[in-house]
């Protein structure tokens, strides 16, 4: 957080709508985004046009895997009185960004994008040979952009995404923060800091410029963060008159790392639709004590007298995510010697599985037996995402020339 200014301190995620999610959407995003509504600002989006990328043919599914999607955010925790939830195609101005931003994008930056060849490969029953699929970076990128948001949690195979939204976003500051007086407004800007922070600023940009210490890169940021007596446009002015000679209009993001999932599907692969080895966040307890006692386990244990191993048994890696360590000993001693039988060894998994979801699921029924209550809180959450959307167009207009009066 060091390296982002207070005012772009903001969260941006979002999630395609895929309809109903489980517990690997669970412990993989949105108990992640529970935690970061309580200490940023955050935005977080249903993707519906990038689910277009890959199910253009038939986007009939879309709507209603929308609401089931928010209904299970909702549920899970995540509170639109601390974050803006809204649908991604309910703010124009994300296309309109995409748009200004695909003009002065390099194709190759696109092309060699690591989700485009393997999606590509992945998905080869698909028909991916149009722009929708090659510039879905890009659009994430004007996703990002929009709302100038300074952290994106993603998973390690994400982070090359927020590399190219860095440099689709230094390119622009570059071509186009280049105002006429650039230096002149911006040494007048200093002048308001008075004379003491005013100095202090000049000798971390002599610090950095000259040679590249990034500590005083901190410290002029930090600076720039206290001043009251500078204006908005003032501040971006001198967070890149510490860099070069442009403005900051768009800045660069941050990946925020998440924790890898270590939620297993019931096969002990990922938790995958694509693999159907899903827990539904809406299974019913019947159909899930079935799942869970029809697991397989260590093919060792033929019959309940065969010892076993722990490490090789699909039940293990659940009470890795739900047992405790007195637990864990009693399963480990008891495969080990044969002292518990696997229908004993997942009992445990299955109460605790049924206790995370009761609340989830409680709190489900009630949204979707509001639905108006639902429509209500996106709606609210697109006008307030759009009038952030809208602020950034417009500076983004005036730099590109685009305002015409």
């Amino acid at each position: 957080m060091e390296n982002v200014a207070s005012q772009h301190a903001r969260v941006l995620s979002g999630m395609r709508p895929t309809g109903r999610l489980h517990l690997g959407h669970y412990h993989g995003v949105l108990k992640n985004w529970v935690e970061l509504q309580h200490e940023y600002q955050c935005f977080f989006f249903v993707a519906d046009w990038h689910a277009l990328t890959t199910h253009y043919e038939d986007p009939s599914i879309i709507p209603d895997s929308v609401w089931d999607m928010v209904v299970d955010w909702l549920a899970a925790g995540v509170n639109p009185g601390e974050a803006t939830l809204f649908i991604q195609s309910r703010v124009p101005e994300h296309a309109e960004l995409h748009l200004l931003l695909s003009m002065l994008t390099p194709l190759g930056w696109l092309e060699r994008a690591p989700s485009y060849k393997d999606q590509q490969e992945k998905l080869k029953e698909k028909d991916l040979a149009t722009y929708g699929f090659l510039g879905y970076p890009l659009l994430q990128a004007a996703d990002i952009l929009i709302y100038r948001a300074g952290l994106v949690p993603v998973g390690e195979d994400q982070v090359a995404h927020v590399e190219l939204t860095r440099e689709i976003a230094r390119r622009f500051n570059h071509m186009y923060g280049r105002e006429p007086d650039f230096e002149t407004r911006a040494e007048e800007a200093m002048k308001k800091m008075g004379k003491k922070n005013a100095r202090l600023y000049a000798n971390y940009r002599k610090a950095y410029q000259e040679q590249g210490d990034d500590d005083a890169l901190a410290a002029a940021r930090a600076l720039l963060e206290s001043q009251q007596n500078i204006n908005l446009g003032d501040r971006d002015r001198l967070f890149g008159y510490l860099e070069g000679g442009s403005k900051v209009i768009l800045p660069e993001p941050q990946a925020l790392l998440t924790k890898v999932s270590k939620m297993p599907g019931l096969d002990g692969q990922k938790m995958s639709k694509s693999y159907g080895n899903t827990i539904p966040l809406n299974a019913k307890s019947d159909e899930l004590e079935q799942q869970l006692r029809t697991m397989p386990t260590d093919p060792a244990r033929v019959r309940r007298t065969d010892p076993g191993d722990p490490g090789k048994c699909p039940v293990w890696e659940f009470h890795e995510v739900y047992s405790d360590e007195s637990v864990k000993t009693w399963v480990t001693e008891g495969c080990r010697s044969a002292g518990i039988g696997c229908i004993e060894c997942k009992q445990p998994v299955i109460d605790a599985v049924l206790a995370e979801l009761k609340p989830i699921q409680e709190r489900a029924a009630e949204y979707e037996n509001d639905p108006d209550l639902v429509r209500n809180i996106i709606n609210e959450g697109c006008e307030k995402a759009r009038d952030e959307a809208r602020d950034t167009m417009e500076e983004v207009r005036h730099v590109m020339s685009l305002e015409y009066r």
